[in-house]
């Protein structure tokens, strides 16, 4: 009896540990990924904010002028809310994909059968849709801090940190605020999970199958069809979602897009559908690297 009773807790505690595991391992692996791309996710960020159809600017010319302006960390504006974004979204849109995949495969265990595509697939857009609605204030509070720069120095905020951006626009704009651009954010993380989390999986299960890589060959690989498949399937959604959430609101002026649809409508009539995946060069170089 005794043994009985001990056993229960420690079988708990590991029990426990198994489930916490997946969200550790994101992210610790989500941060250090952003430590790493945040560069490049800035330059992405003013690419997608610039209007300018003549003389369109390269990701280098916005990396040189960034970084003439303001020096090499310049590249670094809003680190410590993409680290807070990787706390909130990348813990859960990981951890769920993977304890999402963990019961599919247990349950197809149980009935003799294997996980497939649709299985994968559903579990990135549901991982995808939960962790975007509860990480929407990171993605904001990031694209604002990342495009503060841009503006005239009038109106420049220069946020000290993530948490001061945080106050600063839950007091001029209201705590809903924060949830700007929540629509094309969630259809973004469900399509970005879609293309990055499943086909990542799929990709990995495909190859090694097929294949005689080794297992560090087979995951090199699968990240890079993952960053692809990722980045052309939920591209436009980001760019919509950066130019709704950078919208300010509390200076009484009309919003420039009321809507996700009014601002695909416009930025296609002005610019064309190509718009939509110009600066696709650099969202592949932020998305493959997480992948």
């Amino acid at each position: 009896m005794s043994l009985s009773r001990d056993a229960r807790p420690a079988s708990a505690a590991a029990s426990t540990l198994h489930a916490m595991t997946p969200f550790a391992v994101a992210c610790g692996s989500g941060m250090i990924a952003t430590i790493c791309i945040q560069p490049i996710d800035t330059v992405k960020v003013r690419m997608q904010l610039t209007d300018r159809i003549a003389g369109k600017p390269s990701p280098w010319g916005v990396a040189k002028g960034m970084v003439s302006e303001g020096g090499l960390m310049n590249l670094y504006q809003g680190l410590s809310a993409g680290l807070m974004r990787q706390l909130v979204y990348g813990t859960l849109r990981l951890g769920l994909f993977t304890t999402f995949e963990q019961q599919l495969e247990a349950r197809a265990q149980r009935n003799g059968s294997t996980v497939g595509f649709r299985e994968r697939t559903m579990a990135g857009l549901g991982a995808g849709a939960i962790a975007a609605f509860f990480g929407n204030p990171t993605e904001v509070v990031l694209v604002r801090m990342q495009a503060d720069g841009m503006k005239p120095l009038q109106d420049q905020q220069r946020y000290k940190s993530a948490i001061d951006a945080l106050r600063k626009m839950t007091h001029a704009e209201g705590i809903l605020s924060l949830w700007k651009g929540s629509g094309p954010t969630i259809i973004r993380a469900m399509s970005t999970n879609f293309g990055q989390l499943a086909f990542f999986s799929e990709s990995k299960f495909q190859l090694k199958k097929r294949t005689t890589l080794g297992p560090k060959s087979r995951t090199a690989a699968a990240a890079g069809i993952a960053g692809l498949a990722g980045a052309l399937i939920s591209q436009p959604f980001d760019f919509v979602k950066t130019r709704l959430q950078n919208q300010v609101t509390a200076s009484g002026k009309p919003p420039t897009y009321s809507s996700m649809l009014d601002c695909f409508i416009k930025v296609v009539r002005r610019d064309g559908i190509i718009r939509l995946y110009r600066d696709i060069g650099p969202y592949f170089l932020r998305i493959a690297p997480h992948s």
